[in-house]
C-alpha cells in the first residue's frame, strides 16, 4: 500500500483531473500539425463571450473583467480518463 493511498479524497482527484486537461491540452496543441495526429486537437471552444467581449464591471475606482472559455479536445478528455484511471490505481 502506497503512502499516498491514504490521503485520497476529493481533493486529489480533483488536481489529478486539473493535470491531465493540462497535459491534455499540451498533447493537443503539439500534435495539432501532425498528419496522423490532428484529430487529438479536434474539439469545442465555449464559454462566457459577448461577440468577442468579456464582461466588464467598472465601478469607477477598479474594473473587473469576468471571462471564461473552455476547450474541449479529444486530447484533454483522454488525459481526464487517464488521470482518473491513475488515481484509481494509487
Amino acid at each position: 500500500m502506497s503512502n499516498i493511498s491514504r490521503y485520497k479524497n476529493g481533493w486529489l482527484l480533483l488536481l489529478f483531473i486539473l493535470i491531465g486537461i493540462v497535459i491534455g491540452g499540451l498533447i493537443s496543441e503539439l500534435t495539432s500539425n501532425v498528419a496522423g495526429l490532428s484529430w487529438l486537437s479536434y474539439g469545442n471552444t465555449f464559454g462566457i463571450n459577448n461577440s468577442g467581449n468579456p464582461l466588464v464591471l467598472d465601478l469607477g475606482i477598479f474594473v473587473i473583467t469576468f471571462a471564461l472559455q473552455i476547450k474541449i479536445t479529444v486530447a484533454s478528455i483522454i488525459g481526464v480518463i487517464a488521470a482518473i484511471v491513475i488515481y484509481k490505481f494509487i
